[in-house]
C-alpha cells in the first residue's frame, strides 16, 4: 500500500515493514492503494523507484 506523509512517500508491504521511496513523480492518485513498485533497492529501508503502478 503506497503511503504519505509530510517526509515524503512510503511503500507499506504485505509481509511486513515499511519501505521509504524516492520517487520521480508523485502519484497522489494511488496514495492508500495497492500497488506494483518497479525499482531499486538501495539502501536497508529504501527503494529508489522507477515507476508505480496500481496492483
Amino acid at each position: 500500500m503506497l503511503l504519505r506523509d509530510a517526509g515524503g512517500f512510503y511503500l507499506k508491504r504485505d509481509s511486513g515493514g515499511i519501505w521509504r521511496l524516492e520517487l520521480a513523480r508523485t502519484p497522489v492518485d494511488l496514495v492508500e492503494k495497492r500497488v506494483r513498485l518497479i525499482g531499486e533497492r538501495i539502501g536497508e529501508a529504501l527503494v529508489q523507484a522507477e515507476g508505480v503502478q496500481p496492483a
